[in-house]
């Protein structure tokens, strides 16, 4: 055996994935790609705004001597406090730069925190649905996940999270606005939970965690805000990445935030160093780091996601598809007409329309849609979409 059992369970485990991913392909080939209507990925297709550019280009011109030599491994000290600013702006609490780690993305700062905290065995409880990544996160560092399910309109459900609390308990996980769902938890959704897990770890007489993945925080819609777990909670970790609010996924930067009131924060600070040196990052890419602190301010136009969001929830209203109207985020998670939601985003892949099974998700029966796309590639899928919830009903 070449490959390591774990990882073949793995590969086995999203092999359906993969081969939705490669059927969408062979389809493109087959009938061209602008007559595949791919709603798989959440890949924003709105360009970065226009100051990104103009940074970007003054820092490529601008090569003093050194400029690409190591740095401090948690990150330039003019990016972190430039970050610590920003979020002491937004929260009750004050920010230093040592409470920041810059990290490869919103995934490299979320190994980071979970490398820094688990043991082997110990607990990460997840609402669900959630990310499908995170599994592998924290099986990467031993740990293990335990699920709870959410309410119908995707809120927290609160005495789900409790009862699955125990002593085993490291870290409650959330994603805030979620995806699949777009939902974006509340304050008071927040501030309950973090009264909860604050009696458990006295109970319990060690912290358990709060982190809170928020690369969508900046992509909400009707006034909407995603408020803070800071003021909800101090034993807690912000990760985040620049990825969604600036359209800018494949530059991997984002970072970490510590509470600055944390238990035993010198060696959590520590501890966050050292795990983004020796996961082999080592440290966040250099240009962007340096781009960042004058681009904190800056984000995408969320209206054009809504703009999308509202053509395609009122398309799919009337074909007859329920879901809940996303807080945030550009997905929307609908419920399948039939148990099988493999089956029927199988059929919808028979009219070239491409979307993800809501089990991949921990959602069985429903079906992600990333609207991340061009507007007329909605208008054109709706009636491929209302074709196939006929055929169900």
């Amino acid at each position: 055996m070449t490959v390591a059992e774990r990882i073949k369970g793995m590969i086995e485990k999203a092999s359906w994935v993969r081969r939705m991913f490669e059927e969408g392909a062979l389809r493109k080939k087959q009938y061209g790609t602008e007559n595949v209507f791919d709603f798989s990925l959440g890949n924003p297709n709105l360009e970065p705004p226009a100051k990104f550019r103009e940074v970007l280009m003054e820092m490529a011109s601008d090569n003093p001597a050194g400029i690409h030599g190591y740095m401090p491994n948690a990150g330039f000290i003019e990016t972190r406090q430039a970050v610590a600013d920003y979020l002491s702006d937004l929260n009750t609490c004050s920010f230093g730069p040592d409470d920041i780690v810059m990290t490869t993305g919103a995934a490299g700062a979320m190994n980071v925190v979970l490398k820094t905290i688990l043991n082997p065995g110990d607990e990460v409880i997840i609402p669900a649905p959630y990310f499908m990544e995170y599994y592998y996160y924290v099986d990467n560092f031993g740990g293990t996940i335990k699920t709870v399910k959410t309410n119908p309109d995707f809120s927290l459900n609160l005495s789900a999270i409790e009862e699955a609390i125990d002593a085993n308990t490291k870290a409650v996980l959330i994603n805030n606005p979620n995806n699949p769902t777009g939902k974006v938890y509340t304050k008071s959704e927040l501030i309950t939970l973090g009264e909860l897990l604050t009696h458990y770890s006295e109970r319990y007489g060690e912290p358990i965690y709060l982190m809170s993945d928020e690369p969508y925080s900046k992509i909400v819609y009707n006034g909407i805000t995603c408020p803070s777990i800071f003021d909800a909670y101090k034993e807690s970790f912000l990760v985040t990445s620049f990825s969604k609010d600036l359209s800018i996924p494949g530059e991997r930067i984002g970072y970490v935030a510590v509470h600055p009131l944390v238990s035993e924060k010198d060696i959590i600070r520590e501890g966050l160093v050292l795990c983004n040196r020796v996961l082999g990052f080592v440290n966040a890419p250099a240009l962007m780091q340096r781009l960042i602190p004058f681009l904190l301010q800056e984000k995408v136009d969320a209206s054009l996601y809504k703009r999308k969001r509202d053509s395609l929830c009122e398309g799919l209203k009337e074909a007859g598809y329920k879901f809940v109207t996303p807080d945030g985020t550009f997905y929307l998670f609908p419920e399948t007409p039939i148990p099988d939601d493999v089956e029927f985003v199988r059929s919808l892949q028979e009219e070239n329309i491409l979307t993800v099974p809501g089990t991949g998700f921990g959602g069985p029966g429903h079906f992600r849609i990333a609207f991340c796309v061009d507007d007329d590639t909605i208008k054109r899928a709706l009636p491929g979409f209302a074709k196939v919830m006929k055929r169900y009903r």
